[in-house]
């Protein structure tokens, strides 16, 4: 038997990459040498030196590496997706905010091109017709594509300043907090979060935010690799879906399961100037990676 093509890979812990990481998984042909970072964005900004061979990214964040050439490939294979309205926020104390208040408003958020970000923009202008050009937007931190930079109006906080502590005391208007909210005197800016998310994802997919990507000498070189990491990842999933996690069993897999979501994304990002021009979704893929879903012997 021939050694195992090794991988070194960043991947976080989620319920359906946990079977994966834990050896559940099992593979003649290939290994995974995990990354010892555990918060997966904070290994983005090495993407630019290519020192993973295979990787989660966000979406956002792969687009931004497309237009400046970085040496990577899109997988269709999503590691987090989530819905966004409940990422926004604003101190009830300060009174009651609406998404039609945002108009000259100040709002913050950790990056300008952080996914989660684009993504609420675009759900604040196309489900609350907000002009988001007229929001005075605030970031704390640089792009993870170095040759990025930000659209003229869009502030940097002076350095040493906290977002939520901005937000609390009335430096900010809202914010964009994540996943939950960390202070109790925050409420959501969209009150109806959860249904309108599931509007939302009727009509564009639910939001995708973490992908995966594969260095594109080894996507040319090795597809049987790259055809192997795919059935590992699904194989993965798929137990977590077994084992009762209904996160793990909405992912989706394949170029087609996640056409709207990468449309709708895409479309939101060419809106904000994160990237050049809209690409076809097709383009955000290789020969072999384009088809895996088809070509693998699993489903999506």
């Amino acid at each position: 038997m021939p050694d195992k093509t090794k991988l070194f890979t960043l991947l976080a812990d989620y319920p359906s990459t946990l079977p994966l990481k834990r050896g559940e998984v099992a593979s003649n042909l290939l290994g995974l040498d995990f990354s010892d970072i555990k918060v997966a964005n904070t290994g983005f900004k090495p993407l630019r030196e290519a020192k993973f061979d295979l990787s989660e990214i966000a979406i956002v964040t792969y687009l931004q590496a497309k237009a400046y050439n970085k040496p990577y490939v899109l997988l269709p294979v999503v590691v987090m997706a989530r819905g966004q309205h409940h990422t926004i926020a604003y101190n009830r104390e300060r009174g009651v905010l609406s998404p039609a208040d945002l108009a000259g408003k100040r709002v913050g958020v950790r990056a300008y091109s952080v996914t989660t970000g684009v993504w609420v923009r675009g759900i604040l202008a196309e489900q609350y017709g907000v002009d988001v050009s007229k929001v005075h937007w605030v970031t704390f931190e640089d792009p993870h594509v170095a040759e990025y930079s930000d659209p003229a109006g869009v502030e940097r906080a002076e350095k040493g300043k906290d977002l939520v502590q901005m937000l609390l005391a009335g430096e900010l208007d809202a914010a964009i907090v994540g996943d939950k909210l960390p202070d109790p005197r925050l409420a959501h800016l969209v009150p109806d979060h959860a249904q309108a998310a599931t509007a939302w994802a009727g009509k564009h997919g639910a939001p995708v935010n973490h992908m995966l990507v594969i260095r594109r000498d080894i996507s040319r070189s090795r597809p049987d690799v790259v055809r192997e990491v795919f059935r590992m990842f699904k194989e993965s999933r798929d137990i977590a879906a077994r084992a009762g996690d209904k996160a793990a069993g909405q992912l989706r897999f394949g170029l087609e399961a996640n056409r709207a979501a990468l449309e709708t994304v895409i479309d939101i990002a060419a809106r904000d100037k994160l990237i050049p021009r809209r690409w076809r979704v097709e383009e955000l893929f290789d020969d072999v990676t384009r088809v895996l879903a088809r070509t693998s012997s699993c489903g999506a």
